[in-house]
């Protein structure tokens, strides 16, 4: 239905966290290197719990590797805390590309600088509360926001 994309993730337990949201929602997750650890890594199977084999996870050497192989209909939405537009601002597509940054960096500002603020999304959060929100848990509320417009009958 979606795809997630991680780009240079560092913590193992958010990989393993997008994984099973992924498993949940019939979403492909796309792990674009580095990465800040091993796929065998214990703490990305130990999130993952026993779904981890069943997740439909590509990895990539770079985005643009990822991006070459998309599907030209399909719309890209890139998750900043720079963006001013909320996700359920945003009309999302099957077949979307939902990407997300590293946790202690997000995404490279040359990647943010060649897409249009059309497609740059923020989640709004109470000023003066925090500066970000856990990476697993933004890939759900975004996640979760495209899958309800799709309004599948599960």
């Amino acid at each position: 239905m979606f795809h997630l994309v991680l780009v240079t993730p560092e913590i193992p337990h958010n990989a393993g966290a997008a994984g099973r949201l992924a498993l949940a929602t019939g979403a492909t997750l796309h792990l674009v290197r580095p990465l800040g650890f091993s796929l065998d890594d214990k703490y990305v199977r130990r999130t993952g719990l026993d779904y981890w084999s069943q997740v439909d996870l590509r990895v990539w050497d770079s985005f643009e590797a990822l991006r070459a192989t998309a599907d030209p209909a399909a719309g890209f939405w890139y998750l900043s805390t720079k963006a001013s537009t909320a996700p359920w601002q945003a009309t999302f597509k099957a077949g979307d590309y939902l990407v997300f940054g590293c946790e202690t960096c997000g995404l490279p500002a040359a990647l943010l600088a060649a897409t249009d603020a059309e497609h740059t999304l923020c989640i709004p959060m109470k000023p003066g509360g925090t500066r970000s929100l856990n990476l697993a848990t933004a890939i759900a509320i975004v996640l979760y926001e495209a899958v309800r417009q799709q309004q599948p009958e599960w």
